[in-house]
């Protein structure tokens, strides 16, 4: 008999919850981010998200994030972060040998996760091409600007 009492209990739980209000982001209509941190099973990955404004723009986006780390003591090499990136902002690497004799320097910022700038390119941040879209800029079909020297 107890046993049914417990059954009786988990599903007051259930029923309490089912008619609360919903609590969820409205995406796709409002699109935010930080998607990599929800998808990552070993919680290593911490964004501090924030807006983008006309006077302060950091990113082609109307979101980008202020703070980005992620800390490889706990990362497990999933891939999950990579698959639930819509603007393929990151990669796998080779390196896979990570050690130090300071745990601290194994978490990295953005800092250390930013790629270098090539020759051509402007640094953050900078207005979007002339003529493109949040669009163009996820789905990689910007190109670089090369001038005709004739």
């Amino acid at each position: 008999m107890p046993k049914f009492l417990d059954a009786i209990a988990g599903f007051g739980v259930t029923f309490s919850t089912m008619f609360k209000k919903r609590i969820t982001e409205e995406y796709p209509e409002k699109p935010g981010c930080e998607l990599c941190a929800w998808a990552c099973p070993a919680d290593a990955i911490f964004v501090e998200g924030a807006d983008n404004t006309e006077d302060e723009r950091f990113s082609p986006g109307e979101r980008y994030g202020r703070v980005y780390q992620i800390n490889y003591l706990r990362c497990i090499g999933c891939g999950l972060c990579i698959e639930a990136c819509p603007t393929r902002a990151l990669t796998m690497t080779n390196e896979y040998e990570m050690a130090d004799d300071n745990r601290a320097d194994l978490i990295w910022g953005k800092d250390k996760l930013l790629a270098p700038l090539k020759s051509g390119m402007l640094p953050p941040p900078h207005p979007m091409a002339q003529g493109s879209t949040d669009e163009d800029y996820y789905r990689g079909n910007i190109k670089p600007v090369t001038e005709d020297v004739t």
